[in-house]
């Protein structure tokens, strides 16, 4: 099954499941509790904190929830803040860090990079905590629409459309079975 968030973020191939950490979580644990899918694949756009260039496109199979407060000493969890995939095998991932907030610090947003984190989705890390919880081997493929500096809503904004489209090529290419 090919998930993604929703709201301005569709595609024709995937089923939307919400903005932000808890919509996806909510909606996601309802797919699963009534039509669990064999395998998931969460599409959407991604911001970058610095390696990765606009429209590039990543895949990935490990998420993090890690606020800018944590880098500052200035909070802490007792939680897992890092999920991976059931069905990584690779030993290093790149790792998307969620969060209901956006970086728009580039200075800060380098903590980021420090961790081996590059990536900036929203709703990642609940599609993995959900299929961790429900047995579903997941994958996230991810294009970049802007970086996370003083421009990045306004980034994600102008490159938005253009990204949907490769991302869509990008799945048809790779499941050529989809239908459009």
């Amino acid at each position: 099954m090919i998930i993604c968030a929703g709201h301005n973020e569709t595609f024709s191939f995937a089923t939307p499941v919400g903005i932000g950490l808890v919509e996806s979580t909510i909606n996601l644990t309802r797919i699963a509790l009534f039509d669990k899918p064999e395998f998931l694949i969460f599409v959407g756009s991604a911001g970058s904190y610095g390696k990765y260039k606009i429209f590039d496109i990543v895949e990935s199979m490990v998420s993090s929830n890690i606020e800018l407060s944590f880098f500052e000493n200035n909070s802490y969890t007792p939680l897992d803040n890092v999920i991976e995939a059931k069905n990584n095998s690779a030993s290093t991932s790149l790792i998307v860090n969620s969060s209901n907030y956006i970086t728009t610090n580039i200075k800060l947003s380098q903590n980021y990079l420090k961790h081996n984190i590059h990536l900036e989705n929203m709703e990642f890390f609940s599609v993995l905590s959900v299929a961790k919880e429900f047995e579903i081997p997941v994958l996230g493929i991810f294009v970049v629409t802007n970086y996370t500096d003083c421009n990045a809503h306004k980034d994600f904004i102008k490159n938005h459309q253009k990204a949907k489209e490769l991302l869509s090529d990008y799945i048809y290419k790779k499941y050529k079975g989809l239908k459009n």
